[in-house]
């Protein structure tokens, strides 16, 4: 009788196994494999621009209609900010209730890099004026959400407004976006080395030992994370009666790529692909899912919030309830649509704690250990992203039975 493959889910937990053990084991070894890491990431990001530029094309097209992108956006806008107000309290809390900062003596030099991330102010009226690209093919080059989504809708509308003459181009758009998502499950077959390569070269370049001084910090942070998932699908289940336990199975291979990877990029077409498969339609994945990889990090600002209070803990500074209120009502500003940024969680975490005097050195305490944080915050982002998408469908109407209660 024949046997039947693991899933890849399971290859996938398989691959981050042996690749903890390898890194464990031959740490000398583990290093040179970094390239099967960054060899399946490249092929990710390859699949990324054409996907989205094609599916939101596909899928504005069928309405043509502005007015309706602008209410869907808003909608969309309106679920970020509410759950990244969520995201931050949370943060809050979890700092303030088990002190991870509290009893840790780590003396570090400050790097160049962080004390100039401290003082680098963000320009929101110029983070504005970016989202409008000046060159198309070099937005595309450089894989900026922002841009791309921008110039995509436009030309979709455009292409709907132009009758039997866009229906070429339309119909071109849907033939890439299958032709894509074809070329994602081929890619994927490879998912489970690329992870092997990733986690073998960070344990066996940082090694274990990397997390025990530290272990406070992060276990706060996953705490923290599954916290929040658990209080942001029960708010959203409880408004749009929607099964999200279903829809956390079907996203179990996405958000495991997206935690081994520490990459959103990498999770972005699969979990196009499993919201698609949930039955949200695809102008509303093709949308929202892309907006929220820049406007809706709730792993990221959380991530802030609860690295800038470890910060005056380590350094045993009081900082008192009132200013981590003010400091919750910045963060909620500064990390809007700065995903784009390079170091862009150095830079708020950074500025933050310079602007209510606490020491940037701090912040060179938590990046030893920065990769195992960016696990998790990175996959606690893709799930953010992927229920902000059901809810936007839910608002819309247009979500199938199947996914209801």
């Amino acid at each position: 009788m024949k046997k039947k493959m693991p899933g890849l889910a399971t290859q996938i937990f398989i691959g981050l196994l042996l690749g903890i053990l390898v890194g464990w084991l031959f740490p000398h070894f583990a290093q040179s494999l970094k390239i099967l890491g960054d060899a399946f990431i490249r092929m990710i990001k390859m699949i990324v621009v054409p996907l989205i530029f094609s599916s939101l094309v596909m899928g504005i097209a069928g309405t043509g209609d502005f007015k309706k992108l602008g209410v869907l956006g808003g909608k969309a806008i309106l679920w970020f900010e509410f759950a990244t107000t969520i995201a931050l309290i949370v943060g809050l809390i979890i700092a303030n209730l088990l002190h991870p900062g509290t009893g840790i003596t780590m003396h570090v030099p400050v790097s160049a890099a962080i004390t100039e991330a401290a003082h680098h102010n963000i320009d929101h009226a110029s983070m504005l004026l970016h989202i409008i690209p000046t060159n198309i093919i070099d937005a595309m080059s450089r894989a900026d959400m922002l841009q791309i989504i921008f110039f995509s809708c436009f030309f979709a509308v455009a292409a709907a407004g132009s009758g039997e003459d866009g229906k070429t181009i339309i119909r071109l758009s849907r033939d890439i976006a299958y032709i894509m998502f074809k070329f994602t499950n081929y890619v994927m077959y490879l998912a489970p080395l690329g992870i092997f390569g990733s986690i073998a070269y960070t344990v066996g370049t940082y090694g274990l030992g990397m997390l025990l001084p530290l272990g406070k910090l992060i276990l706060s942070l996953y705490l923290a994370l599954i916290v929040f998932i658990l209080i942001i699908i029960g708010i959203a289940s409880f408004f749009t009666k929607v099964n999200f336990l279903r829809l956390m199975k079907e996203l179990k291979e996405p958000l495991l790529l997206a935690f081994t990877t520490a990459a959103s990029e990498a999770a972005l077409p699969i979990a196009m692909e499993k919201l698609d498969d949930f039955g949200v339609p695809k102008n509303v994945v093709s949308f929202v899912l892309p907006l929220g990889y820049t406007f809706n990090l709730d792993g990221s600002t959380l991530y802030s919030a609860l690295a800038t209070v470890f910060i005056s803990q380590v350094y045993g500074i009081h900082f008192p309830i009132s200013s981590q209120i003010l400091m919750l009502v910045t963060l909620m500003l500064s990390t809007k649509g700065i995903a784009a940024v390079p170091g862009a969680s150095l830079i708020v975490i950074a500025g933050t704690a310079a602007a209510f005097g606490l020491p940037v050195e701090g912040i060179a305490i938590i990046l030893g250990v920065d990769r195992i944080l960016d696990m998790a915050r990175t996959a606690c982002n893709v799930t953010g992203n992927c229920i902000a998408s059901v809810v936007v469908a839910h608002w819309e109407k247009i979500l199938p039975e199947k996914v209801y209660h």
